[in-house]
């Protein structure tokens, strides 16, 4: 690719900024110091900008603990999309959420510009399943937990066998879904007769939401991260 556009993908930084720095001498390839904006780099190339290497990223996965009150899109018209949290140095990849969260639901959210990873990670036929904590209204009963593992029926689809954990606070329970439809969680819950009071995902497949990662903050994934996600 372009020079000027391998490093304007490394950094947030406009693509005439960055030919007037590599016209200044200010960036080498492999060592050498490069003056041509249009010169043909590979992914694997050591380019540095004032002597700091650029790392070239392709594709970028984040890990986002969600808030309340924002919508799981790039764009709306009534309510802040989950993009506005993406700091710039990740900001300018163009990055989306890979599956969704309604408004209301705080937790486990991942960001990536890597489009078949986003369909992997949401086709229902992957059976990757998502865990939830849920405070409910209306105590959980162990003739529930057989509910969820029949497969649901609900208005327009019939949900897959879910998994249900009741805590010692039979309001307070633990969820595992595998397709993740609008309200999912919720609509099989008022199924029983229970509403959701507060909804937190926790993890997705055997990804963990990192306890130490903030509302409202993100966090790069490593590949073990990635791999981690697709595993139940």
């Amino acid at each position: 690719m372009r020079l000027d556009k391998y490093i304007t993908t490394c950094l947030d930084v406009s693509r005439k900024e960055i030919k007037r720095q590599i016209k200044d001498g200010r960036v080498t390839v492999n060592g050498e110091i490069c003056t041509d904006s249009g010169a043909n780099v590979a992914e694997t190339d050591a380019v540095t900008l004032d002597g700091e290497r650029l790392l070239y990223n392709k594709y970028i996965y984040l890990m986002l603990n969600k808030p309340a009150g924002y919508v799981s899109a790039v764009r709306d018209r009534n309510y802040p999309p989950v993009t506005d949290l993406v700091p710039p140095e990740y900001a300018h990849y163009g990055v989306y959420p890979a599956g969704r969260l309604d408004r209301m639901t705080e937790g486990l959210l991942l960001l990536t510009n890597d489009g078949d990873f986003a369909h992997r990670l949401t086709s229902p036929n992957k059976n990757v399943y998502k865990r939830y904590f849920a405070r409910l209204d209306a105590p959980m009963e162990e003739s529930d937990i057989d509910a969820f593992a029949a497969g649901m029926e609900l208005k327009d689809f019939t949900a897959k066998p879910a998994r249900l954990e009741i805590t010692d606070d039979p309001t307070e329970v633990y969820i595992e879904i595998a397709e993740g439809k609008f309200h999912q969680v919720r609509r099989m819950c008022a199924r029983l007769g229970k509403n959701v009071l507060y909804l937190k995902r926790v993890k997705i497949g055997a990804l963990t939401l990192d306890p130490s990662l903030e509302l409202g903050h993100v966090k790069m994934l490593t590949e073990q991260d990635i791999k981690k996600a697709f595993s139940n």
